[in-house]
């Protein structure tokens, strides 16, 4: 009982710390005014279609996400518009306390050298696979503060944090998002994982370049990124069928729609995805499970097996494959040999498309591949 009321009570004297000091920031505004801002300089976006942006002469940002969501980038020294509309969100700059509950979101951080200005992570220290947030953790500069549906707060409070980063599942918890809100904590909720082009996911290092007051440094990264890609970006179609995958713990095949960014990283690398006019390609879901039967139908004949290693876990050898389903033994990509599997790190680094997509085009393209070649694949022997 006293331990509640000491937490309730220092979470009140928070409360009003934060109050006060929005009062503060509040009776600077006025030097500026959102309806005079002029949002005349729009970001560049080339394959994303989850965001926009544009921003002042004297770097005020808007940023607009496709849920509907629109924010405010303040930049360092500069008021806050007194006449901001209710429903747009203001983040002042710099950031120096971030919350990540977005775990997609952390690669983008370490593209940018910046994983220092996340310092309460919604996962534990063994959830990470990127090492220097691991690191991090490790070291004391970024501490556990809860996961997206229970945060602690006294803690979140007291590291003074200064945006929270969300993902979609937040909504399912929408009274997290408003006690957040309610200490004056903004919440920006991402969506990256909704592009559905690869190259539209990697784009997002835009967004936190402009969150971190760094966008220069943003466009550099995805162009550089962009140039690597061009000799996959060159190759000639293989007409090669490619089937990835994961088998579930009741027994069937886990597969992406065609209209998935996996898929069209795929066809990017000169592949053909081999699983076409899934039944509900139109629903918002970009996985389907699969009878057996039904994933032998279309994947005996394929010329290559990607499984993924990232949910039901990493293989170490075909004969763990072929003892999840012994069905598959008769695949033309087991009896052939061009089996390959990805690494569990692969779903947190979102900035690992283009090396995905270079593991590709070589696995298509050239008859042996070392392993020391290849940055997410490994073939299961």
């Amino acid at each position: 009982m006293k331990k509640t009321l000491a937490i309730a009570l220092f979470l009140f004297a928070c409360l009003l710390l934060t109050s006060c000091t929005g009062q503060e920031q509040d009776a600077t505004a006025g030097e500026t005014s959102w309806a005079n801002l002029d949002f005349s300089q729009e970001i560049e976006i080339l394959y994303a279609t989850q965001f926009d942006a544009a921003s002042t002469q004297d770097g005020y940002t808007k940023l607009t996400v496709a849920d509907g969501e629109t924010y405010l980038l303040v930049p360092e020294g500069k008021a806050v518009p007194g006449d901001v509309p209710a429903e747009v969100t203001v983040i002042r700059q710099p950031l120096e306390n971030i919350y990540l509950a977005a775990t997609s979101a952390m690669d983008l951080f370490r593209g940018l050298d910046a994983i220092d200005k996340v310092t309460l992570s919604g996962l534990e220290a063994d959830g990470w696979y990127i090492q220097e947030a691991k690191d991090a953790m490790a070291a004391g500069q970024m501490v556990y503060a809860g996961k997206y549906r229970a945060p602690d707060y006294e803690l979140i409070l007291s590291k003074h944090c200064d945006l929270a980063i969300e993902s979609t599942m937040i909504y399912h918890n929408p009274e997290v998002k408003e006690q957040l809100e309610g200490f004056d904590i903004p919440v920006f909720v991402e969506r990256s994982s909704y592009e559905s082009h690869p190259l539209g996911r990697m784009e997002w290092i835009k967004v936190y370049g402009l969150l971190l007051g760094c966008p220069e440094e943003a466009t550099a990264y995805f162009d550089q990124l962009m140039r690597d890609l061009e000799p996959v970006f060159r190759t000639e179609p293989t007409g090669k069928t490619v089937a990835y995958f994961y088998l579930t713990a009741n027994g069937a095949a886990n597969v992406r729609k065609s209209g998935d960014y996996l898929a069209k990283a795929i066809e990017l690398a000169g592949g053909t995805y081999a699983f076409q006019d899934l039944a509900g390609e139109d629903n918002a879901q970009a996985t389907t499970n699969l009878q057996m039967e039904a994933f032998y139908t279309q994947a005996k004949d394929a010329d290559i097996f990607i499984y993924s290693g990232t949910i039901e876990g990493e293989l170490e050898s075909l004969d763990q494959l072929l003892e999840k389903s012994p069905l598959l033994a008769d695949c033309k990509a087991v009896r052939e040999g061009k089996v390959w599997c990805t690494g569990k790190n692969f779903f947190q680094e979102s900035l690992g498309l283009g090396d995905f997509m270079a593991d590709v085009n070589k696995i298509l393209t050239q008859d042996q591949v070392a392993a020391e070649d290849l940055t997410y694949l490994y073939p299961l022997t």
